[in-house]
């Protein structure tokens, strides 16, 4: 078996939310504690970091990371979804997880998991945990797939848990409201163990402090007093709440017993992590800037920062079939010349009917079949000044980034 085989059979036998959206999210967590139980429990041989939440969760754990790297840890990172490459959702020290070893775990596990009808993240996140037990990382950041409370990862044991935000995402799975999504992330908390809320609305606490009292877990709530940008590679407004959480984190895992370098581990999160998508500034002239946000509270940070830019905007943008479009509709400039486009994932929207829609809320622009077009075409009209941003979606960043 080839890689490239590997892959295809991973993406096209197996359920996967990548490609599937709701209906491939499996809530339950039997099939991976069996699955696990059949590897020996390797997620029970190195400790780990749990992360749940809307937003954040990426940033925050590449941040984290390159703090313990540059500490002298090695570290692993498992998250997702990927934008170019399946092996981004499983790194040590920056480095993705070996295609042999991929294709290694495929193939001896394939009857195994046919039988047990597992589900693509079922088999990524043991993957995972066997890779980072074998080559015996010293602690890694693991971030939920979906909420927390059913999550295939949520059967780790971790030093810490860390709550991000609380936003309305995925609400034909997680619930309607901010207190059931709260519900569901605060899942993840377990006995014994600190949790960290980050950036979550106070008016949620109380959520997260009666389900650790029920566990006898500290509760610890985050400092987003200092301002970190101005040492780290991570500029954004928005991305001082990651690094604020992530300061917040390095603080308690260090009374765990871990050293971390914050200040010099945040001066290259992204080359030391191989952090993609987040801001990412993919040409300087004209500016672009290529950010895979994909909800409300995402995208809506971003829009802060565009409005910080004095720019003209020349807007990629592109969305999923089952989002609450009309909110982010809402938050999108009325200003920005739109170049409506449909990602080359089964669950892009149709750019025409984004276009339609968007009229609806006094977006104008042009629709395009493909991100690449849109792209070729906000540069011929781009002026010298101007800026591009390319965002709306995880599956539109990752077709803008292949352009680039």
């Amino acid at each position: 078996m080839t890689y490239e085989h590997a892959i295809e059979y991973l993406f096209s036998q197996l359920p996967n939310y990548q490609d599937q959206g709701g209906s491939a999210y499996k809530p339950d967590i039997g099939n991976i504690v069996s699955f696990c139980n059949e590897l020996g429990n390797p997620q029970r041989n190195f400790k780990s970091v749990h992360l749940a939440g809307t937003n954040g969760k990426g940033s925050v754990a590449h941040i984290i990371a390159s703090a313990l790297q540059t500490g002298g840890y090695q570290v692993g990172i498992y998250s997702s979804p990927h934008l170019l490459d399946f092996r981004e959702r499983i790194k040590i020290n920056g480095e993705y997880i070996s295609k042999e070893k991929v294709v290694d775990f495929v193939s001896a596990h394939t009857e195994y998991c046919e039988k047990s009808e597992l589900s693509f993240f079922e088999w990524t996140t043991a993957l995972a945990f066997e890779h980072f037990n074998e080559q015996s990382v010293d602690i890694a950041l693991i971030e939920t797939g979906l909420g927390g409370r059913l999550d295939s990862t949520n059967i780790i044991e971790p030093v810490l848990s860390i709550i991000t935000t609380i936003g309305l995402d995925h609400i034909n799975i997680l619930g309607t409201s901010l207190e059931e999504i709260a519900r569901e992330k605060a899942g993840i908390v377990k006995p014994g163990t600190p949790v960290l809320l980050g950036a979550v609305d106070a008016t949620l606490h109380s959520i997260f402090r009666k389900k650790a009292g029920e566990h006898n877990a500290p509760v610890h709530i985050g400092d987003q007093s200092i301002d970190f940008r101005a040492d780290s590679d991570l500029k954004p407004g928005y991305q001082n709440t990651n690094l604020s959480i992530a300061h917040d984190a390095c603080k308690l895992l260090e009374a765990a017993g871990f050293r971390s370098d914050f200040r010099n581990g945040i001066k290259n999160v992204a080359s030391t992590t191989g952090l993609l998508g987040r801001w990412q500034v993919v040409d300087p002239a004209p500016l672009t800037i290529v950010d895979c946000a994909h909800n409300e509270q995402g995208i809506g940070q971003c829009m802060e920062e565009l409005e910080k830019s004095n720019k003209q905007i020349h807007f990629v943008f592109g969305t999923v079939t089952d989002k609450d479009h009309n909110g982010i509709f809402r938050l999108l400039p009325k200003g920005a010349r739109y170049y409506f486009c449909t990602s080359s994932n089964h669950r892009g929207m149709n750019s025409a009917m984004l276009q339609e829609k968007a009229a609806e809320f006094g977006l104008r622009g042009r629709s395009y079949p493909t991100v690449k077009e849109a792209i070729i075409s906000a540069q011929k009209t781009c002026g010298h000044n101007d800026m591009i941003f390319v965002g709306g979606s995880t599956f539109v960043a990752a077709d803008a980034l292949l352009v680039f």
